[in-house]
């Protein structure tokens, strides 16, 4: 694994993240996502199929898409990770950083995991 973003991910809005059910089938979730030192960082709720998914199998795959998640760009390989909770707080800075509307707590205040991705 390298710590590179792709540069045709650098710099979107949204990426497509596409997670993997145990019968291979991936399932791709539209989502915002913050850049820091070569990683992706994503917030979700740990009730959410994608984590469930990341568990059970890391590895991932990441493309450029739009809000709704029409895949704009090459679909590269990564892997996630589930951050453990001393991580949080700088996964969400660099989301933060990024988009406005993450900063207002009433919306996202049910977000209580963050996943780190890696290209390989």
């Amino acid at each position: 694994m390298t710590d590179v973003i792709p540069m045709s991910v650098q710099g979107q809005k949204y990426i497509s993240l596409t997670t993997f059910r145990k019968n291979g089938a991936g399932v791709a979730t539209p989502v915002w996502f913050g850049e820091d030192g070569g990683k992706l960082y994503v917030m979700t709720r740990s009730d959410m199929g994608k984590v469930k998914r990341i568990r059970n199998k890391p590895l991932v795959r990441v493309a450029p898409c739009t809000i709704h998640g029409k895949v704009r760009g090459p679909e590269l390989a990564a892997r996630a990770r589930i951050l453990p909770p001393e991580e949080h707080a700088h996964a969400r800075q660099t989301i933060n950083r990024k988009y406005w509307m993450a900063r207002l707590p009433l919306i996202w205040r049910r977000t209580d995991t963050y996943l780190e991705l890696r290209f390989d």
